[in-house]
């Protein structure tokens, strides 16, 4: 069974706001979790990459120690704190970028964005330097609470903005909040992704459906000894416990709340 660390990010700052406080990291916390990865040897992949690789194409094999790094949202500190860390390793990473919180996103904006996010300028720029840009839905909703048709026009609405603004392929994503079902998976594969993640605090493994990919959670409160031993694969469930079950009480009141609204015919 081949394993992989993939680390997930949000914003990149000294000074988050009350939403994204909880899943900030400083710069320097950053700086230093990837001068760990350059040091042991890691060699990070985007999301597609790794993929890829799972699956064999064209004859690709795996490092000996890969890593992904995934950033969601899109928040402008992403282009000014985390990019020029990223270049300064030559490292790749992937952005799960929610199109309508686009900071220039103008008619298409949509839903309500937490803090300063990228400009379609700053995310074609990554994409220059290679980072992959995944999809992250449309407007961050709660996917699996959905009716169905409007699950599909989050999905390809992202989808196509994405693929139009860039101007390279999408294939992968993350569901926000980190949640899914069977019949968002379905609709995932449906529009055209070949990838996706979800959050677990789990390392990832070529067993793993591609379409539910677990990560790691990297936050404020991820010390450097915490941070070694996640991507190490050391004591995994020990460090994420409590995230973990607090994922499993959630889920099930997910589900509870999606059977409820399809008794009342809102779905």
């Amino acid at each position: 069974m081949i394993r992989v660390p993939i680390l997930m990010y949000h914003s990149v700052t000294d000074a988050p706001n009350d939403e994204t406080k909880p899943h900030a990291v400083r710069p320097s916390d950053l700086a230093d979790q990837l001068a760990y990865l350059a040091e042991s040897g890691f060699t990070p992949l985007t999301l597609g990459d790794l993929v890829a690789r799972f699956n064999n194409n064209n004859g690709l094999s795996l490092p000996d120690k890969p890593v992904v790094i995934t950033f969601d949202d899109g928040y402008a500190d992403f282009h000014s704190r985390a990019l020029p860390l990223l270049e300064r390793h030559n490292f790749p990473a992937t952005v799960f970028l929610t199109s309508g919180w686009v900071s220039d996103a103008g008619k298409d904006a949509a839903g309500r964005p937490l803090d300063d996010m990228l400009s379609w300028g700053q995310a074609r720029e990554a994409a220059q330097t290679g980072v992959e840009i995944g999809g992250h839905s449309h407007s961050h909703p709660q996917l699996d609470q959905l009716r169905t048709e409007d699950l599909r026009q989050e999905l390809r609405r992202n989808k196509g903005l994405l693929e139009e603004k860039i101007g390279m392929p999408v294939a992968t994503m993350a569901y926000p909040y980190g949640y899914s079902s069977a019949r968002v998976r379905r609709e995932v594969r449906k529009a055209g992704y070949f990838a996706a993640c979800a959050v677990s605090n789990t390392i990832a493994a070529d067993r793993h459906d591609m379409l539910a990919i677990p990560r790691l959670t990297v936050g404020k409160n991820t010390t450097i000894s915490m941070f070694k031993r996640a991507v190490e694969g050391n004591a995994v469930p020990l460090i994420y416990m409590r995230e973990r079950i607090l994922t499993k009480g959630y889920a099930v009141v997910r589900r509870t709340r999606y059977g409820l609204q399809r008794v009342r015919g809102n779905v």
